[in-house]
């Protein structure tokens, strides 16, 4: 081979090398999501976002009375802003469609539902989603193939089946364990929550954990069960802030996680974690280093 052929393949294949490494997982590393294009995403979640210099990603449907009750839901031009401002625009299905195994029709017009909301996006500048985030956080994991075919690179559930929906208490994604399509939420907050119940869901983000925190209105007249009180959004990003978390958006686990690399039994780590919850046992059986010294050949 040609000595300058050589380096130059050395030089590319080293170029390559870098572009794909993966950032190691920090702790204190958190993904921020909001879920049915709420108005108050761009009323009040936007600046406290932008105050803070936070990612996040926002999870667009058109379901709902979304096409004609503009009080309660955005329009396609404050969704546009979302993106420009730099955040994530993803798919959650045209009408809000709930997945889960009951309902086998779902699965049959998830392809149609998700591209209609591609296609709107194309309509508007803003590129094809890569995130999706189930509605109603109902799952179904025979849906996996047909979002991996449409594109989708890291899709979120909620905290059930390991927790029940209605206190919003979940796990943090377990990159390896857990399947990037069936992402589990760390906390869904709800309306009668307080800085503690917050703090038990983004806390999680240790030992190569990434916590990944679910809302929905900041407030929510649509759905007061979801319903966030802004003055207490605004404490939780406080904490966020103030004690150094690193908040993302979904897109950019890719920065931490191959997507390639899934579970052979994608639902080892459910029962894993029921378990333990039904056991009242921890699932960590580790610690961290003692000392800068020890970390060295951890």
């Amino acid at each position: 081979m040609n000595i300058r052929l050589l380096i130059l393949t050395l030089f590319f294949s080293f170029i390559v090398s870098a572009v794909i490494a993966l950032e190691p997982i920090p702790d204190k590393l958190v993904v921020l999501t909001f879920d049915d294009s709420v108005k108050s995403h761009f009323t009040h979640v936007r600046p406290i976002l932008k105050k803070y210099g936070f990612g996040a990603t926002f999870f667009i449907t058109e379901g709902f009375d979304f096409e004609t009750n503009k009080e309660h839901y955005m329009t396609w031009d404050e969704i546009v802003q979302l993106h420009r401002d730099g955040f994530e625009i993803g798919n959650h299905t045209k009408d809000h469609m709930k997945i889960k195994p009951e309902k086998p029709e779902a699965l049959a017009q998830l392809k149609e539902q998700l591209e209609a909301i591609n296609l709107r996006c194309k309509e508007h500048g803003i590129p094809r989603p890569t995130s999706f985030a189930y509605p109603g956080n109902g799952i179904d994991p025979a849906a996996v193939p047909i979002l991996k075919e449409q594109g989708i690179v890291f899709a979120r559930r909620g905290g059930a089946p390991e927790y029940p929906y209605k206190d919003g208490q979940g796990f943090a994604y377990e990159p390896g364990l857990d399947h990037p399509l069936l992402i589990p939420s760390a906390c869904d907050a709800r309306p009668f929550w307080k800085l503690s119940d917050f703090k038990q869901g983004a806390d999680q983000a240790e030992f190569g954990r990434i916590a990944v925190l679910q809302f929905h209105g900041v407030p929510d007249l649509a759905h007061p069960w979801v319903h966030t009180p802004v003055e207490r959004f605004e404490e939780y990003m406080s904490y966020l802030a103030k004690n150094g978390f690193k908040v993302i958006a979904m897109r950019d686990l890719a920065l931490y996680v191959d997507p390639e690399i899934i579970p052979n039994v994608p639902n080892f780590v459910i029962e894993d974690r029921k378990k333990s919850i039904a056991s009242g046992t921890s699932r960590d059986d580790f610690r961290k280093p003692r000392d800068e010294e020890e970390f060295k050949y951890w």
